[in-house]
C-alpha cells in the first residue's frame, strides 16, 4: 500500500529531526499533495536540514539556492548563451532543473528574482527566450524565510504566497529533544550515513493516491463553509479564493492518505487549514498575516458537517 511509504519515510526522518513529528508529517503532506512548503522561522532551528532529509530519504535531486539582495533571475532559471561552433544560442540550465530545491532565505532577494519562481512553481516549467523547458518530475521547492522585522528582507508578494500550497514554523525543540540533539552525533553526519528508504517512482504513487482520496459532498459543503467564513470576516482583508480551497483539499486528501485512510474527514481539513490558509489570510488593521489565534476561532465559527 502507498500509505507504507508514507510511514517508512516519517519514522527516518525522525531519527534525524528530533521531537517534531507534527511538523514532519505537514512537510510530507504538502509533498504528497504536490505543493511547495514555506517554512518561516529565526535560523538554527533544521530548516535546511528537513530539506536534505527529505531529498536523501527519497533519492531526489537537490539543489540548494542561497538568496541575496543581488541575485538574479538568471542565477535561477539559467541563460542562453552564444555557442560558436553551431552558431546559434544554447540554453544552460540553472539551478532549478532539479527535483527538490531549497530556495533558502527567499525573502532577501528582490521582487524581480523571487518573481522567477512563479512559472517554475505554478506550470513546472521555464520559459526562455521564447523556449520551454519542462522541468523535472517530481518537482518540489522548499524555501525558508527569515522574519519580515529582520534587517534586509523583501516581503513576499501575494502572488508568490500563493504559490506555497502550506507554510509552517518548526520553533524550539522541546527539553528532552534538545538534550538528545546537544548529546548525540552531529545531524550532518547522521545525514550522510542514511540510507535511501524509498524511490522517487514510490513518491508519485503516493501523490496518485492521494489524487484518488474520496471527498464527500457532505466534506465540500464543510469546506465552503469554511471558506465562506474567511470571507465574511470582518478583521480579514481577503477571504480565501478558490484556488485556496483547491490547496485545502488536496492537502486534506493527503493528510489522510499518511493517516492510512481512503476518505477525508473534517479532522483532516481541520488540521492542515491553519498552515495553508494562515500565509494567505492578512488582518484588515496593519495587514499582517493571519495569527493562530484568528485561525482557530475560524475553524471553531464552522460547525463540523
Amino acid at each position: 500500500m502507498p500509505h507504507r511509504h508514507a510511514t517508512r519515510l516519517l519514522e527516518a526522518a525522525g531519527c534525524i529531526i528530533l521531537g517534531k513529528e507534527r511538523e514532519l508529517r505537514l512537510a510530507l503532506t504538502c509533498l504528497v499533495a504536490r505543493g511547495h512548503l514555506l517554512i518561516e522561522d529565526i535560523p538554527g532551528v533544521g530548516k535546511t536540514t528537513l530539506a536534505h532529509v527529505l531529498a536523501r530519504l527519497v533519492g531526489l535531486q537537490f539543489q540548494r539556492i542561497q538568496f541575496t539582495s543581488d541575485f538574479l533571475p538568471a542565477d535561477i532559471l539559467g541563460v542562453s548563451v552564444f555557442d560558436r561552433d553551431t552558431g546559434a544560442f544554447r540554453f544552460h540550465p540553472g539551478p532549478i532543473f532539479a527535483q527538490l530545491i531549497l530556495a533558502d532565505e527567499i525573502n532577501r532577494a528582490t521582487p524581480k528574482t523571487q518573481s522567477a519562481l512563479l512559472e517554475a512553481m505554478e506550470e513546472r516549467q521555464v520559459t526562455a527566450d521564447g523556449e520551454t523547458h519542462v522541468l523535472p518530475e517530481p518537482f518540489f521547492v522548499i524555501a525558508t524565510q527569515n522574519p519580515s522585522h529582520q534587517i534586509g528582507t523583501f516581503p513576499l508578494p501575494e502572488s508568490q504566497l500563493d504559490r506555497f500550497l502550506m507554510r509552517i514554523r518548526l520553533g524550539y525543540p522541546d527539553r528532552s529533544a534538545e538534550r538528545a540533539l546537544l548529546m548525540g552525533e552531529d545531524r550532518r553526519q547522521l545525514l550522510e550515513r542514511q540510507e535511501q528508504v524509498i524511490r522517487p517512482r514510490d513518491l508519485l504513487d503516493l501523490q496518485r493516491a492521494a489524487r484518488d482520496v474520496t471527498v464527500a459532498e457532505r466534506l465540500i459543503d464543510y469546506v465552503q463553509t469554511l471558506l465562506a467564513s474567511t470571507r465574511q470576516d470582518a478583521e480579514l482583508a481577503v477571504g480565501l479564493s478558490p484556488r485556496a480551497g483547491l490547496a485545502l483539499l488536496a492537502a486534506a486528501r493527503a493528510w489522510a492518505l499518511i493517516d492510512r485512510r481512503d476518505h477525508v474527514l473534517p479532522e483532516d481539513v481541520q488540521a492542515v487549514f491553519p498552515h495553508v490558509a494562515g500565509h494567505r489570510l492578512h488582518l484588515t488593521t496593519d495587514g499582517r498575516a493571519a495569527g493562530s489565534d484568528v485561525l482557530t476561532r475560524l475553524i471553531r465559527s464552522v460547525p463540523v458537517v
